[in-house]
């Protein structure tokens, strides 16, 4: 086999075992652009999985689905978008984002699992969040 052969041949492996999800990652302000003023629904191996509504100053609302809501923000460290919230304020949940052809996804940080997100609906109306015990 030519150099030149062995080049392409060594090429073409190491596109073929990239996996389709490393692109490039979104910058804290392309992350900010994209979802401030929106609520986002993610889901996770084709089934809902939560919802979170972007605020303004990086103030975030965010709930599994059918569960209740927790108040929090957001932050930027290095590539990763990561999330504090109220109720565990000293727990801290990274993911690197990055816009596809159908809009957000991400994978979470530190998870050897390799959870990886991805947006199913966009809305610019807020998350409804009712009480613990709403109900009769």
């Amino acid at each position: 086999m030519t150099p030149f052969r062995s080049f392409l041949a060594a090429i073409s492996l190491a596109v073929l075992a990239t996996p389709i999800s490393a692109q490039t990652p979104m910058s804290a302000s392309e992350f900010e652009a994209y979802v401030t003023g929106r609520t986002l629904t993610f889901g996770f191996e084709g089934r809902a999985y939560g919802i979170e509504e972007f605020r303004p100053g990086r103030r975030t609302t965010w709930a599994f689905m059918d569960e209740e809501c927790r108040e929090g923000r957001w932050f930027d460290r290095e590539e990763q978008i990561c999330f504090v919230y109220d109720d565990a304020p000293d727990i801290e949940h990274c993911w690197v984002f990055w816009r596809g052809e159908r809009g957000l996804s991400a994978r979470f940080v530190g998870d050897g699992n390799g959870t990886e997100l991805y947006e199913v609906q966009r809305s610019t109306r807020p998350l409804l969040c009712p009480g613990p015990e709403v109900g009769v």
